[in-house]
C-alpha cells in the first residue's frame, strides 16, 4: 500500500512539475514582457490581445522581451476582417525589419501554418493544399509550434501543417513575436499565449 501511494506521490509531483514549466506570455491586463515595433496598434480589450492597423498601415511586431531557443508554443488567435498575421521565432527586429522565421497567420488559401522567411529565402514550406481548409474562419484557432534545434513542427485546431528540418532556423537566435501584416484594413485578437520550453 505504501508503495503505491508512493508511485502516486511521484506520478503527481511530475505532473505538476510538468504544469509548472509552462509558462504564460500574456497576463490578459496589459503588454508586460512585450514591446512593440512600428506604428500599428498593439492593445487589450476583455482580457485578449488584439492587434489592428494603424494609420500608417505598415508592418507592426508584438516581440517578447526574452528570447526563446527551444519550445512548445501554444495560443488562440480569431481573425476580422483580413487576418493577415504570423507567429515569429527565434526573431531579431530593428524599426520594422525583422530576421527571422514566421508561422503564417492569414485568411484561407493564404497558407496559414506554413513559414516564411522575411527578407531572406522566402516561402520555406506550404501545407498541402488540402489543409487550408482546417482554418476556421471568423471562429477561434488554436496553434501549437514546436521548434527543437533544426526542427520546427506547426499544428492547427489539432492537425499538423507542416515539419520542416533546416540549418538557418536551427542557428536563430531570438524572441516570439506577433505579426501585423502591411495594407491596412487588418484585426487579429488572440489569447492563451503559452509556452513551454525545452
Amino acid at each position: 500500500m505504501r508503495k503505491a501511494g508512493f508511485i502516486l506521490f511521484l506520478f503527481c509531483l511530475s505532473i505538476s512539475a510538468g504544469l509548472s514549466a509552462q509558462t504564460s506570455l500574456f497576463n490578459g491586463k496589459d503588454l508586460s514582457g512585450w514591446t512593440a515595433y512600428g506604428t500599428e496598434k498593439w492593445y487589450v480589450e476583455d482580457g485578449l490581445l488584439v492587434c489592428e492597423s494603424g494609420p500608417d498601415e505598415q508592418y507592426g511586431y508584438l516581440a517578447t522581451n526574452k528570447h526563446y531557443k527551444n519550445f512548445e508554443l501554444n495560443l488562440e488567435f480569431k481573425q476580422e476582417a483580413d487576418g493577415n498575421s504570423g507567429v515569429f521565432i527565434r526573431s531579431t527586429i530593428e524599426g520594422t525589419k525583422v530576421s527571422g522565421w514566421q508561422v503564417e497567420v492569414a485568411p484561407k488559401g493564404k497558407h496559414t501554418g506554413g513559414v516564411y522567411e522575411s527578407y531572406g529565402r522566402g516561402w520555406l514550406i506550404k501545407p498541402e493544399p488540402e489543409k487550408e481548409n482546417v482554418l476556421k474562419e471568423g471562429e477561434w484557432n488554436q496553434m501549437k509550434i514546436i521548434v527543437n534545434g533544426n526542427i520546427l513542427t506547426s499544428y492547427l485546431n489539432g492537425v499538423e501543417m507542416i515539419k520542416i528540418s533546416d540549418a538557418k532556423i536551427g542557428a536563430g537566435e531570438g524572441s516570439v513575436a506577433l505579426q501585423i501584416h502591411d495594407g491596412g484594413g487588418i484585426k487579429v485578437k488572440w489569447r492563451n499565449i503559452v509556452i513551454k520550453e525545452m
